[in-house]
């Protein structure tokens, strides 16, 4: 796994990488402060929610909307990573292991279909422990299992379905997808670097099933 992430961290600092992040993330900060008026009711409920957990400290509507705007952002990255990084993960894949072959093509509408049902989920689950999120380390690590369910599951399908045919194969390859979503999501924590995390987990993912193609 140490291989794989040396790996992965040379190819997220490309420069196809970089301006593939640049253009996609634009766009995702636009989308996510135009959507204010649509959620800020949401973000006076969450914040009279919180209100009733003292030992939480004081929050206001505005840190409340802050906090939904970074999640929305967080989800349109992964939205927009997963439909249109196949080139990009393709580019890196005849890169890195030149013999391999595509042999297939994820279809985009199953990868927003994954992404939003994985976005719902997220959100839901947020919400759901959104308290528990204010605990110092506890927090931290419960929203980091939760970043890890929204780019898990388009992970698997959009790498999976580009280099294996084969299903018993590709179940076998997810056995550590949930350790390579968490780690691809650590980067939510760094800020700027955040926005690598759903590209970071595609490449974690492709040298994860392609690694025995090469021992570079």
């Amino acid at each position: 796994m140490i291989n794989i992430i040396k790996k992965s961290l040379k190819d997220i600092f490309s420069i196809d990488v970089i301006y593939f992040l640049v253009k996609i993330s634009i766009i995702s900060i636009i989308l996510a402060i135009l959507l204010i008026p649509i959620y800020a009711p949401l973000s006076l409920l969450v914040g009279y929610i919180l209100s009733f957990f003292s030992w939480i400290g004081e929050i206001n509507s505005i840190s409340v909307t802050y906090f939904i705007i970074y999640l929305l952002f967080t989800i349109f990255i992964s939205i927009f990573s997963a439909i249109y990084s196949e080139k990009l993960i393709i580019k890196i894949a005849q890169k890195r292991y030149p013999n391999i072959q595509v042999v297939g093509t994820p279809k985009t509408s199953v990868s927003v279909l994954i992404t939003i049902k994985s976005s719902i989920i997220f959100m839901i689950l947020v919400l759901l422990s959104l308290p528990f999120l204010f605990i110092p380390i506890f927090g931290q690590i419960v929203m980091l299992y939760l970043w890890s369910i929204l780019i898990k599951e388009v992970t698997i399908y959009e790498v999976g379905k580009l280099f294996i045919n084969d299903k018993a194969i590709l179940k076998a390859k997810r056995k550590k997808s949930r350790l390579i979503a968490i780690i691809a999501s650590s980067l939510n924590y760094i800020p700027i670097l955040n926005i690598f995390a759903p590209i970071f987990a595609q490449i974690l993912f492709l040298h994860h099933i392609l690694r025995d193609n090469s021992q570079n």
